[in-house]
């Protein structure tokens, strides 16, 4: 099976706490080197699917919301602390969910690298994939 005989992707949190499944699979699947993903997920850079709000189901609850940059807002689950989502006032509609919890990650594979600009100078990732400096919000907004 590959991604193409897909229907939608299923995931979870850490502890399993919060589960999701979508209708459809990701418009974007990404790479985000910026400071915000780098510390919400204690990696040296980030890497999330886009889906359309509508698309993504939680059980029970996308967890709890937590705002620190302005016009960003993000879940995390209550019991384990796994960040869950990303919503973003600049990408209306949308919601993006770490590619670590999602079951199918293996077949969803990264296109693009967002905020290259501000990548790790010792990070390499010689994939040959397009890196745009800034949020490469054109791409990523479905």
């Amino acid at each position: 099976m590959d991604v193409s005989d897909q229907v939608g992707v299923t995931g979870r949190c850490y502890c399993g706490a919060r589960r999701f499944s979508t209708e459809g699979l990701p418009s974007a699947v990404a790479y985000c080197h910026c400071a915000d993903c780098r510390r919400v997920t204690g990696a040296p850079v980030a890497a999330f699917a886009a889906f359309p709000e509508s698309a993504v189901r939680f059980a029970p609850d996308d967890g709890r919301s937590v705002g620190v940059t302005p016009g960003v807002r993000r879940s995390f689950c209550p019991d384990c602390g796994s960040p869950l989502t990303g919503r973003y006032d600049y990408l209306p509609g949308m919601i993006y969910v770490p590619l670590g919890l999602i079951d199918q990650a293996g077949w969803l594979p990264p296109t693009l690298h967002a905020h290259a600009g501000q990548c790790l100078p010792w990070l390499r990732i010689d994939d040959g994939l397009e890196r745009v400096d800034s949020s490469a919000r054109g791409r990523l907004g479905g």
